[in-house]
C-alpha cells in the first residue's frame, strides 16, 4: 500500500497525524473546518487502521478538500496504548477532549472499538459535537436490547438526553443474530459459544446466543476467555469434549481470535469436523499474519455488516472501489468502505450546515448546525444504498454479509440476516 510504512512510522512515534487534502491550493475564503478522527493505529490493527484513513482522505479527496468555500482538515488521533496496541479509554478520552478544545473541530469521526465509543461519546454529547463511527457495532451506543445491552444504556451516553451519534452500518444484535441464523442453514444444531469479555465480544456473543435459542439450536455452553492468556488450549479441550458442530467466537484479533483458531486446529478440532464462526473483527488482513492461511481455509466463517468492497452495489460504492484500487494499489480491507461511506456523511452534513456556520456566533452554535444537519440525513446516496438515520442514530437499512475463508482469502458466500431464508 502506498505510503503505509511512512504513516506507520509516525503514528507509532506517537505523533499527532494532521492530514490537510488539497494541499497547494489557496486557503478556502471561508476558514478551516476540522474533522478529529481516533481509532488505534497500532500493531495488529496498522493495515486496517491505515486502510480506514485512506478512505477517509479519498473523500475529502474527490471535493478538494473544500466544502460549501470551507477547507475540510482531517486531523488523526491514535487512541492505541503504545504498550498494549490496544485501544486505551485515558488515551481515547484525551482524543476527545483535543477535538472539543480545538474551536475548528465541528465532528468527532470515531471510534473503532465500541469499548472507546462509551468513553467518547457523552464527552461530545455534552459538546454538540457530531460524533460518527465508521466500525462501533456494539447496541448499546444508541439503543436498548433486552438480553444484550447494560441498563441504563444509551441514555448514560447521552448526557444531553439529545442524539450525537451516528453509525452508517448495522449492530451487534443484528449481526450476532444474522451469525445464528446462518449457521442454522448451514446445517449446525450443537453450538459452543465464546467471548473475551470485552463490550463488543460478549455483547456480540450474547445476541448470537439469544438468537440460536430462538431458532431451536442446542447451545452446549458459554464461556469467556482472559485474551492476556492466549493458551486456550485446556478450555478449548473442555469445549471439544462436548462434540460441538460450531464454535461461536466473540472476539478481536488482538484478543485471542487467531490462537482459538490455532489451538481448535492442533487439538483436531477441524479435523473431526467442527468449524469456527467469528465477527467482523476477524475479517482483517491480520488474521492471516497471526496464523497460517491453512489453519482457516474451510474452517473459518465470518460475518460482516455490510456488503465486501467489491460487492457494493451502487454507484457511489463501485465508484469508491475503483478509485482507492488505483490510488493505493491494493483492495480497501475490513471498515474502509465504511469510513468511506462516513465521510461522505460528515461532507454532506457540513454542506448542508455551511448557511448556519456562516451566520454562527459561537463554536457552539457551529457545531450544533452540524450535528442537526447530520440528524436530518434522509435518502443520502451511500455506498450501499438510500441512507437515512432514525432517531437512535442508526441507519433505517442495512445489509450483512458471510464468508467462508478459502485459499488463504475471505470468500463472499451470501447475503444474511436474523430472519434469512435457508437456500434449498
Amino acid at each position: 500500500m502506498k505510503g503505509y510504512k511512512i504513516l506507520s512510522v509516525v503514528v507509532l512515534a506517537g505523533l499527532i497525524l494532521s492530514l490537510s487534502v488539497g494541499c497547494g491550493q489557496a486557503p478556502a475564503a471561508k476558514g478551516t473546518i476540522k474533522v478529529y478522527a481516533s481509532w488505534p493505529m497500532q500493531g495488529a490493527m496498522i493495515p486496517e487502521g491505515t486502510a480506514m484513513l485512506n478512505a477517509a482522505k479519498l473523500a475529502i479527496e474527490e471535493v478538494k478538500g473544500e466544502v460549501a468555500g470551507y477547507k475540510l482538515e482531517l486531523v488523526f488521533l491514535d487512541d492505541a496504548s503504545p504498550t498494549t496496541g490496544s485501544w486505551d479509554g485515558t488515551i481515547e478520552a484525551g482524543n476527545a477532549q483535543k477535538a472539543i478544545a480545538d474551536e475548528s473541530a465541528l465532528v468527532y469521526f470515531g471510534t473503532y472499538n465500541s469499548g472507546a465509543a462509551k468513553i467518547s461519546m457523552p464527552l461530545t454529547n455534552k459538546a454538540n459535537m457530531a460524533h460518527i463511527t465508521p466500525a462501533n457495532t456494539y447496541p448499546g451506543l444508541t439503543r436498548a436490547v433486552p438480553g444484550v445491552t447494560s441498563p441504563g444504556e444509551p441514555g448514560i451516553y447521552r448526557p444531553t438526553g439529545k442524539v450525537n451519534y451516528f453509525r452508517t452500518h448495522g449492530a451487534d444484535d443484528l449481526q450476532g443474530a444474522a451469525g445464528a441464523a446462518w449457521a442454522k442453514c448451514l446445517g449446525i444444531t450443537k453450538v459452543y459459544i465464546l467471548d473475551d469479555r470485552q463490550l463488543y465480544g460478549k455483547g456480540i456473543a450474547d445476541a448470537f446466543e439469544k438468537r440460536a435459542k430462538e431458532l431451536g439450536l442446542t447451545v452446549l455452553g458459554h464461556d469467556g476467555i482472559e485474551s492476556v492468556n492466549i493458551d486456550f488450549r485446556a478450555l478449548l479441550t473442555k469445549v471439544k469434549a462436548t462434540a460441538p458442530e460450531l464454535v461461536y467466537a466473540g472476539v478481536l484479533v488482538d484478543s485471542g481470535g487467531p490462537q482459538i483458531a490455532m489451538q481448535m486446529d492442533a487439538l483436531g478440532m477441524f479435523k473431526a469436523g467442527t468449524k469456527l464462526m467469528s465477527e467482523d473483527a476477524m475479517y482483517s488482513d491480520a488474521v492471516f499474519a497471526a496464523a497460517p492461511a491453512a489453519v482457516y481455509n474451510n474452517n473459518l466463517y465470518v460475518t460482516f455488516p455490510g456488503l465486501p468492497p467489491d460487492a457494493l452495489p451502487t454507484d457511489v460504492g463501485k465508484k469508491f472501489y475503483s478509485a482507492y484500487k488505483a490510488k493505493y494499489g491494493s483492495d480497501p480491507i475490513g471498515w474502509s468502505s465504511y469510513a468511506y461511506n462516513s465521510m461522505l456523511v460528515i461532507i454532506d452534513s457540513v454542506k448542508r450546515a455551511a448557511p448556519k456556520i456562516a451566520t454562527a456566533k459561537t463554536v457552539e452554535e457551529k457545531r450544533i448546525a452540524v450535528l442537526d444537519a447530520m440528524r436530518a440525513t434522509k435518502d443520502f446516496p451511500g455506498i450501499i444504498g438510500p441512507l437515512t438515520f432514525d432517531g437512535n442514530g442508526d441507519p433505517q437499512k442495512y445489509v450483512m454479509s458471510g464468508f467462508l475463508v478459502k485459499d488463504g482469502k475471505y470468500t463472499f458466500v451470501e447475503a444474511i440476516s436474523g430472519d434469512m431464508t435457508c437456500k434449498k
